[in-house]
């Protein structure tokens, strides 16, 4: 499974804003830092402002901070909010019937639990465990401005 480049941004922005502390950093400043699009970059915002785990401030102070404690923001959560097609194989999805072995072989059962093992290992994440390294990680953001 690889994670779209939307849930990918997304995971860095919520990084950045989780050792900003109460700073609020704006889109050009983390597009800037990121090496991405401010397009896309406030696609990515928009949807975590959706999700209620970021909150945007409009306005020449304006910016964007954690809408909730890191500590309380699991991984899991996020990426199953944000990845659309979670399936591994069609026979995971919508399309089950496309597959002649459907319900005859076990690779099925083995790509779903492998599945719930992913998210599994992400649930017992927090955004505030990605981020222990927090000088490291302001002073790797700092470089990059």
């Amino acid at each position: 499974m690889r994670l779209t480049m939307h849930t990918d941004f997304a995971l860095r922005v919520l990084m950045a804003l989780a050792v900003a502390g109460d700073r609020l950093m704006t889109i050009e400043e983390l597009a800037a830092r990121h090496g991405v699009s401010r397009n896309h970059l406030m696609k990515v915002a928009q949807s975590l402002v959706a999700l209620d785990l970021v909150k945007g401030v409009r306005g020449r102070r304006g910016g964007l901070s954690l809408a909730q404690p890191a500590s309380t923001i699991r991984m899991g959560a996020v990426v199953r909010a944000l990845e659309t097609d979670q399936q591994l194989v069609a026979c995971l999805g919508d399309d089950a019937g496309s597959c002649v072995f459907n319900g005859a072989c076990r690779l099925t059962n083995m790509f779903g639990r492998a599945l719930e093992a992913f998210f599994r290992e992400l649930d017992a994440l927090t955004l505030a465990d990605l981020v222990q390294n927090r000088t490291v990680i302001q002073a790797r953001l700092a470089r990059a401005a």
